[in-house]
């Protein structure tokens, strides 16, 4: 078939290039033509792992190519996908759906009368309704995603469920066949109406937060109580009808989905008449958790991070992405170095885009760099490479060997046996070098 995807971001060029690999000839479209001639060129501006490959082999094939020109777009497509951000609204907790709204006037003005507009974009409940209404035209349909970054090449061609939002077997039959070769490896169809389809991704985003928020508000209770954390989520995972997924206590979630995605379902619940007031406090605990860390970070350098040196390992909110987006990691050495530690911050793929969100931070090239000197390190991006570190060697690098896990990820055991004073949140402290008091014991603080 012939399909065009609208928005070439983190979404669309994932989709656009999938389903190339599907067999479809795709058009993605922008409006940025900086981002359209990289793309054609096969340059994606983002880290994806898989994604750089599939680009470069459809657009060298012909099968995939990018455009700025949405009357092209309309006379080629069959099938147009709408895969633009819905952001935070300025000064609200709703969803701005600006660029929804641009995106379906824009290709709506230019499709074939009676043309499929898919939308795949997370919007609050209502909005295909009102679309649909607005361009008459043409047939709306909405087929939520649900990738994860750093698994988003996947997700697309092996996803765990297919849901069609439509009004018509029309609708569904076309669907049906764009995504043949998904649903003929048996993934499960869920076939909705346009609220339902609406609600499943908001609802899904709503349920992880609250169960990563749950097992942080039970690290709290930990603390407090002397209890551990790890052993009680693998105890409680156990339970098949809880699972041990998403029970790893740390400082939470981040990103550009699920903060302002529960906060915008909140909202417009409320407008509905709903109160769904549990999941602004699941946002609650989400964000006391960076506060949690930066305490801890206070107390073992002595009540004060002044003239501190410190290791952030990690910028990026999750492993296997560049996306710095409400980032617990890069949060947390911000508000270090506003309280005077010198912070040098490492991260696989993230660094360029830190340093221009965050220019008063240290950046190293390597862990080892930033690890140099340390009074404390702090582990806040759970990428593979930071298990991976000797805490052995490590510990002949720093200045003090004290590590802080804000991810529950490393063997603390194996680090104390090197001789770090081992922190995670929710969990007792692990034998090793006890946490200094009062000021810097005459060592340097620069």
């Amino acid at each position: 078939m012939r399909l065009t995807v609208i928005g070439t971001g983190y979404l669309g060029a994932t989709h656009a290039a999938c389903m190339a690999e599907l067999g479809h000839e795709v058009l993605g479209v922008d409006v940025d033509p900086d981002k359209v001639a990289a793309l054609q060129a096969g340059q994606v501006p983002f880290h994806e792992p898989g994604l750089p490959e599939l680009i470069a082999k459809h657009t060298v094939s012909g099968r995939l190519r990018f455009t700025t020109d949405y009357a092209a777009a309309g006379a080629f497509g069959e099938v147009h996908f709408v895969c633009v951000g819905t952001p935070q609204s300025k000064g609200s907790e709703g969803a701005d759906l600006t660029y929804v709204d641009a995106a379906f006037a824009a290709i709506a003005g230019h499709a074939v009368e009676g043309a499929l507009l898919v939308g795949k974009s997370t919007v609050p409940v209502g909005t295909a309704e009102r679309l649909a209404a607005a361009h008459e035209r043409v047939e709306v349909a909405w087929n939520p995603e649900f990738l994860r970054e750093g698994f988003a090449v996947e997700d697309t061609l092996r996803p765990d469920r297919l849901v069609f939002g439509v009004r018509s077997s029309h609708a569904e039959t076309i669907l049906r066949q764009v995504y043949a070769p998904v649903l003929d490896a048996g993934t499960p169809l869920v076939t909705a109406d346009f609220p339902t389809a609406e609600l499943v991704k908001t609802a899904a985003n709503a349920f992880l937060a609250t169960k990563i928020s749950f097992i942080n508000a039970m690290a709290e209770v930990c603390e407090a109580a002397g209890g551990d954390v790890e052993v009680l989520a693998e105890a409680i995972g156990h339970d098949d009808r809880i699972g041990r997924k998403f029970l790893r206590a740390g400082i939470g979630f981040g990103g550009g989905c699920l903060p302002k995605d529960i906060r915008a379902f909140a909202h417009r619940a409320g407008e509905l008449g709903v109160s769904l007031d549990f999941l602004r406090e699941v946002d609650a605990i989400n964000m006391r958790r960076r506060d949690k860390l930066v305490d801890v970070a206070r107390e073992l350098c002595g009540g004060s991070v002044l003239g501190a040196r410190i290791a952030v390992l990690g910028a990026a909110f999750k492993p296997d992405s560049d996306d710095i987006r409400d980032s617990p990691a890069l949060n947390v050495a911000a508000r270090l170095r506003l309280d005077g530690a010198d912070v040098t911050v490492y991260d696989p793929e993230a660094l360029d885009n830190a340093r221009k969100a965050f220019p008063l931070l240290g950046y190293a090239l390597s862990a080892e760099e930033a690890l140099e000197g340390a009074d404390l390190v702090l582990h806040l991006t759970e990428w593979p490479q930071f298990r991976e570190i000797d805490p052995e060697r490590a510990a002949r690098l720093v200045a003090r060997a004290r590590i802080v896990d804000g991810r529950g990820a490393l063997d603390g055991e194996r680090w104390a046996a090197a001789g770090w004073h081992f922190r995670a949140l929710g969990r007792p402290a692990l034998a090793g070098e006890r946490p200094v008091q009062g000021l810097w014991g005459g060592k340097r603080t620069t």
